[in-house]
């Protein structure tokens, strides 16, 4: 694959060190505005885009590959506010776009669990729940686009769950709270507790590092190329080679 890297933080520069050990071509790098006024010519030459960025510019950079008719991979989170004028503009132009709370297999089999975990706890009302992520300090969203994957099922599968927020002291029954740190350099780690009077069940994964991450998203990369128009979740992914 011939593939454009759009934001190149520490992300960026992982994916491009995966692509490349597997064997794909990085046609660009862009990851300023100077580089789209400069670059998006060699854009138009890439098979798919895989963006990393900021939360900020995530939604511009993914309607510019829909305008430079580039499939996108879409790996920052923060930006799910704009879905609704980014599908518009993808079915106008046939655009191709995949995105997801989070790219790593191991997160996304920590998904699965906690769908099924919930659908058990559901019939048992003497357990709370509650759920911490825990991020480096540069993070800029909280909590984290996969914290809120995890509640927002959770929600779905428990009926006395109305909504969740981010945890501030404060208690209701019908609320799943979310703890949401920022501590050094830590690349990811999500647990989810149920607990009652006797005892409590829990749920953790721990990312050692970012490269699992990038892993994915280029996975991703080559599961979208070729395919038609749409938008896709990760989860289509992963359930692919399941």
């Amino acid at each position: 694959m011939n593939i454009a890297i759009l934001g190149y933080g520490k992300m960026g520069r992982l994916v491009e060190k995966v692509a490349v050990a597997a064997g794909h071509s990085i046609t660009v790098i862009i990851d300023s505005e100077e580089d789209w006024r400069a670059k998006v010519g060699d854009l138009r030459n890439a098979d798919v885009a895989i963006d990393f960025s900021m939360p900020s510019v995530a939604a511009l950079n993914i309607m510019r590959s829909f305008s430079n008719n580039v499939p996108i991979v879409a790996g920052t989170t923060g930006w799910l506010d704009k879905m609704g004028e980014i599908e518009e503009e993808r079915k106008r132009v046939s655009g191709r776009l995949l995105y997801g709370a989070n790219f790593s297999i191991g997160v996304n089999i920590l998904f699965k669990i906690n769908r099924q975990l919930a659908e058990m706890m559901d019939k048992y009302g003497d357990y709370s729940v509650a759920m911490r992520e825990t991020h480096h300090i540069h993070k800029k969203d909280a909590p984290s686009g996969t914290a809120i994957h995890l509640a927002q099922d959770i929600i779905g599968c428990v009926d006395r769950f109305d909504d969740w927020k981010l945890a501030d002291g404060e208690t209701n029954v019908n609320v799943l709270p979310i703890e949401a740190v920022r501590e050094g350099e830590v690349p990811g780690t999500h647990e989810i507790v149920w607990s009652s009077d006797v005892d409590c069940i829990e749920l953790k994964h721990v990312a050692f590092n970012r490269e699992g991450f990038a892993r994915g998203a280029v996975m991703a990369a080559g599961w979208l190329v070729g395919r038609q128009p749409g938008t896709y979740e990760f989860s289509q992914v992963f359930d692919s080679i399941q």
